[in-house]
C-alpha cells in the first residue's frame, strides 16, 4: 500500500481561507454558532503550529477584542455579536433577543486562552453567579436564560459538560470560592450524569436515551469499576470497516431492482432450503486482512464518521484506555478516505470538507501522535501551550484553604 500522508501545508491554507475570507453559504444557518466555528479554527491553527506564524499580534487582538463584544454584562457570552444592540438600545424587550448561553461561554473562553488573553476582562463573579442559575433541580443544565430566568433547553449532557468546563476555567483547579459566589451543585450533576448512562454501558444525552458517543463523564467512572469498563467496551466497539454511507447503499440497492438479474431465493417454489442455500455465491470470510481501515461511528449500526474517531478517541484518552483503539487502521481512514485535496476531512468518504469535520479528524490523528501537530489535551481539546497558560493564571493552580474547601464542597 502507498504511504498516506498527513498534508500539513494544505490543512494551514484551509483554516486560514476560513479565518480571513468569507465561509460557504451552507454555513449561513450557523450564524448564531460563530463562536464555535471560530473555536475550530483558531485551534485548529494552534494545533498545526501556525496561529502565531499566520497571524499578527494585530490580527489575534482583533480577534480578542470581538469575543469580549460578545460578553453579557448579566451573563456568560452569546454566540455572536449579531444580536448585540448596545446598551443604549438593551432593554426589557430585547434584552431576550441577546442572551448567554453556556455552550457559547465555554468555547469563548477557550478561544481567549488559545489567542493568549489573561481573562481579566472576564467579568468573573457575574459569570459564576449567572451558571448556577442554569441547573435544573435534577442536576442537569438547560443552554441559557429565558424570560423570567426560565431554564430552557434540552437535559443534554453536553451542556453539563460545557458549564463544568466554565466552572474549571473560572473557578480554578480546586473549586475555589470567588468572593462568596455560589458554586453549582456538583453531586447533583455527578447524579444526573451517572442515570445517563445505559445498559450496554454507553452514555445516552439523559436518561433512558438511546447511548451516543459524549465526553461529560468520563473522568467520574472509577476505573475497574463495573460501569467503567462496560464503557470501555462500549466505545471500542463503536470501531468500524463500514464506511459506505446510506444514501449509496440505498443506491445499490436500487441499481440492483433496475438490472432486471435474478438470484437465488428462499422464496421460490420448488427445492429444499439446503439446497437452496448451496447454491448461494460463495463469500469471503473476513479477516483482519480484508479491512485495510476503521473509522469510528457514534451509535450502533451505524457507518463510520470522521467526528466520531475525535468523540471516542478523546473519551479513551481521558480514561487512559486509548490502547484499545486500532489506530493503524483508524489512520488509515482519516488519511486515505475523508482527508480532502484541499484541505481538511469530509464528513465521510466523497465529502467536501466542513470546519467540524475537518477540526475532529485533526485533533484525532493529533490523538495517535501525527509528526506535524501538537499534543492536545483531550478535556479542552486545546494544546499543551495553552493548558500552561491557564495553569500560570492566579486563581487557577492556587489550592483553597482548608477551611473554605470544606464550606465550598462540605
Amino acid at each position: 500500500m502507498a504511504e498516506l500522508s498527513f498534508n500539513t501545508e494544505r490543512h494551514v491554507k484551509y483554516y486560514l481561507r476560513c479565518l480571513k475570507t468569507f465561509l460557504p453559504g451552507a454555513y449561513t444557518s450557523n450564524d448564531s454558532n460563530r463562536m464555535l466555528l471560530a473555536f475550530f479554527i483558531i485551534s485548529g491553527l494552534d494545533i498545526l503550529g501556525a496561529l502565531e506564524n499566520k497571524t499578527t499580534a494585530e490580527e489575534r487582538q482583533v480577534y480578542i477584542d470581538w469575543l469580549y463584544r460578545c460578553q453579557v454584562p448579566t451573563g456568560g457570552f452569546r454566540g455572536f455579536s449579531g444580536t448585540d444592540f448596545g446598551e443604549e438600545r438593551r432593554n426589557a424587550d430585547n434584552e431576550a433577543w441577546d442572551p448567554a448561553n453556556v455552550p457559547a461561554t465555554f468555547f469563548a473562553l477557550v478561544n481567549l486562552l488559545i489567542l493568549g488573553d489573561d481573562l481579566s476582562a472576564v467579568k468573573r463573579r457575574e459569570r459564576l453567579q449567572w451558571l448556577p442559575k442554569l441547573q435544573r433541580v435534577d442536576g442537569s443544565f438547560g443552554e441559557l436564560l429565558g424570560p423570567g430566568e426560565r431554564i430552557e433547553g434540552d437535559r443534554d449532557l453536553r451542556y453539563c459538560c460545557c458549564a463544568a468546563g466554565i466552572r474549571y476555567l473560572l473557578r480554578g483547579k480546586h473549586g475555589k470560592d470567588v468572593e462568596d459566589v455560589k458554586d453549582i451543585d456538583v453531586p447533583k450533576l455527578v447524579s444526573f450524569i451517572e442515570a445517563c448512562q445505559a445498559y450496554d454501558g454507553g452514555m445516552a444525552e439523559s436518561p433512558f436515551r438511546e447511548p451516543h458517543t459524549d465526553t461529560a463523564s468520563f473522568q467520574l467512572l472509577s476505573p475497574g469499576s463495573e460501569e467503567f469498563e462496560t464503557l470501555v467496551a462500549w466505545l471500542a466497539s463503536r470501531q468500524t470497516g463500514e464506511i459506505d454511507s446510506d444514501d449509496e447503499e440505498e443506491e445499490d440497492e436500487e441499481e440492483d431492482e433496475d438490472s432486471g438479474a435474478e438470484g437465488p431465493s428462499l422464496q421460490e417454489d420448488g427445492g429444499s432450503i439446503e439446497q437452496k442455500i448451496l447454491s448461494l455465491p460463495n463469500l469471503t470470510p473476513l479477516t483482519p486482512d480484508s479491512i485495510p481501515c476503521a473509522g469510528f461511528n457514534g451509535r450502533c449500526n451505524k457507518v463510520a464518521d470522521t467526528c466520531y474517531s475525535f468523540w471516542n478517541g478523546a473519551t479513551l484518552m481521558i480514561l487512559d484506555r486509548y490502547s484499545v483503539v486500532d489506530d493503524v487502521r483508524n489512520r488509515r481512514y482519516l488519511l486515505e478516505k475523508v482527508q480532502h485535496l484541499v484541505g481538511g476531512f469530509g464528513k465521510a468518504a466523497g465529502d467536501p470538507p466542513d470546519l467540524l469535520h475537518s477540526f475532529f479528524g485533526m485533533v484525532s490523528l493529533a490523538f495517535q501522535g501525527e509528526a506535524s501537530l501538537g499534543c492536545v489535551d483531550p478535556a479542552l481539546v486545546t494544546t499543551e501551550r495553552v493548558t500552561r497558560h491557564l495553569a500560570a493564571l492566579p486563581w487557577h493552580e492556587q489550592a483553597p484553604s482548608a477551611e473554605a474547601w470544606k464550606e465550598v464542597h462540605l
